[in-house]
């Protein structure tokens, strides 16, 4: 038998030593992202898509405790040859599932160089869900209520919050923005990938945001489409919808107003304004057909929000202000949608427990100071659901963690693209997402819709897609136009006002996708 001389073996024990020294504890998530992924493919109407079932740990902090089920799917590159890596998708929320958003994009140049990635966040869909149960309605759903009204809407909103609660099980702590970014990671590991890019659509902007402030060496390309504002989570958030609608209705009745000769509603902003106000105040005396004042509220900031309806609405203003009902009921058909989207988003787990993450005020007298002032100021678009009390008022959990402040350190310049006129996430939040990341910045002027790459907007398509294909940055401060307006002539330019044609603005809605208004 061969002996080391000891001088040798010293080396070698003090080598090994310090190896082991060098290695540290073993990484408690590695057999997290190290898990094989089984594709299969999915059923339904997702049948064209590859699917797949992870596991991911229900607290990070305790990653040998409680798991989770992540499902994913896939649609992979188009074109191998030109394949440069996976592009993750969120579309946005919280609590919307993002399995289908690879169909959504097949059309896409995308689909030719990424492996589209989507995913039903924690919480969501074919994932481990978080359910709550619907509690009563207690408030009637007005736009305008008086001030007795208002505890039955905190009571409501109490009675949302206690009945998730007892229903969430013990996951409802651990369902938030951060763990959910964890999430994303894990998946990019059990891919193989080294770096994702990603492509996220309303809360989804914030969403990747986290990531890239979490994870800033695994992100590369990034768009953000129709931002979350960084400073106003989430509280404040929803506030400002009530801001944008208003902002909506404010345009458009500037439009009307400089063709009174059409329509008859005031040769000014504001005296259209007064017009939709004497209307709003007969409906709620003597309601036409379909149409109460809360309807004909929601009307309002549907049809404003969409530039190529504005004849329409002016119309149905029009039609109503004379006691006639709309045809086809076309406005009450678009103040439902709103007045349902508004109300039913609220009430979703996901929805009702990633919000709270951030702490919101207690105090019912703020919440019914505010909803006095948003009743009067913001009643369109069901403005006063932003202003009062929510289930995070009352809030029956603690957050693990306090929401994580974004930042860019480490990965490239990405792009944020925001409509003018956007409702769900106002266009302050576009720019504000865009200086804290030091983003470029695409505005689509004169513009309400929610969401824009993918919706029909060419030059947004084109600059998103020369940036996330080719690498080819946008300018730092750039514009895209919106769907236009309506060609109706201003005052003494001649021409006649068109029609209300029947179906009009539910074609328009269908067309775009956005029948059920995204949040």
């Amino acid at each position: 038998m061969h002996r080391f001389p000891a001088l040798a073996l010293s080396a070698v024990v003090l080598l090994t030593t310090s190896a082991a020294a060098t290695a540290g504890p073993p990484d408690p998530l590695a057999g997290f992202y190290a898990q094989p992924v089984r594709w299969a493919q999915c059923g339904g109407k997702l049948a064209d898509l590859e699917c797949a079932t992870l596991v991911a740990p229900l607290d990070y902090t305790e990653p040998a405790g409680d798991r989770i089920n992540l499902t994913i799917s896939r649609r992979k590159a188009t074109a191998p040859d030109r394949r440069r890596g996976v592009l993750f998708t969120n579309p946005g929320g919280p609590g919307g599932s993002g399995l289908g958003l690879p169909l959504f994009l097949a059309k896409s140049e995308l689909v030719k160089v990424y492996d589209v990635i989507g995913i039903d966040p924690r919480g969501v869909g074919g994932s481990t869900a978080l359910n709550c149960r619907t509690a009563p309605a207690i408030a009637a759903p007005e736009s305008r209520p008086p001030d007795g009204e208002f505890g039955k809407w905190a009571a409501e909103a109490r009675e949302a919050e206690e009945a998730c609660q007892r229903s969430a099980g013990g996951i409802r702590q651990f369902i938030s923005t951060p763990n959910t970014a964890r999430d994303m990671d894990v998946v990019r590991g059990a891919l193989g990938e080294h770096k994702i890019n990603y492509l996220g659509y309303s809360y989804g902007t914030y969403l990747g945001a986290v990531y890239g402030t979490l994870f800033p060496n695994r992100l590369d390309r990034s768009v953000l489409d129709s931002a979350v504002h960084p400073e106003w989570i989430w509280h404040e958030q929803f506030r400002q919808q009530a801001v944008a609608y208003r902002m909506d209705v404010e345009a458009w009745a500037e439009w009307v107003g400089q063709r009174h000769e059409k329509f008859g509603l005031g040769r000014s902003r504001d005296e259209v304004l007064a017009e939709v106000e004497e209307v709003a105040a007969k409906l709620h005396a003597a309601p036409v057909g379909e149409y109460d004042r809360s309807a004909f509220d929601g009307a309002l900031g549907v049809g404003a929000r969409y530039r190529p309806l504005w004849s329409d609405l002016a119309s149905i203003v029009v039609q109503l202000r004379s006691g006639e009902q709309t045809q086809n009921a076309e406005g009450a058909q678009a103040g439902q949608v709103l007045a349902n989207t508004g109300l039913e988003e609220l009430r979703s787990g996901v929805f009702d427990t990633v919000t709270c993450e951030s702490d919101w005020p207690t105090d019912l007298h703020v919440y019914y100071e505010n909803m006095r002032m948003f009743r009067d100021r913001y009643p369109y678009g069901f403005g006063i659901v932003r202003a009062a009390p929510m289930t995070c008022t009352f809030r029956s959990f603690t957050p693990p963690e306090p929401p994580v402040r974004i930042s860019r350190k480490g990965y490239p310049v990405g792009v944020v693209v925001q409509s003018e006129g956007d409702t769900q996430t106002q266009y302050a939040g576009g720019p504000a997402m865009a200086q804290r990341l030091g983003h470029n910045l695409v505005t689509v002027v004169d513009e309400g819709k929610h969401g824009l790459y993918g919706g029909g907007n060419a030059c947004v398509d084109a600059k998103v897609d020369r940036y996330l294909v080719d690498g080819a940055l946008p300018g730092s401060s750039s514009e895209c136009a919106g769907d236009p307006r309506p060609e109706v002539p201003q005052d003494g330019q001649g021409g006649a006002a068109p029609a209300l044609s029947p179906g009009r603005i539910q074609t328009y809605l269908d067309g775009r996708g956005l029948s059920a208004v995204r949040p």
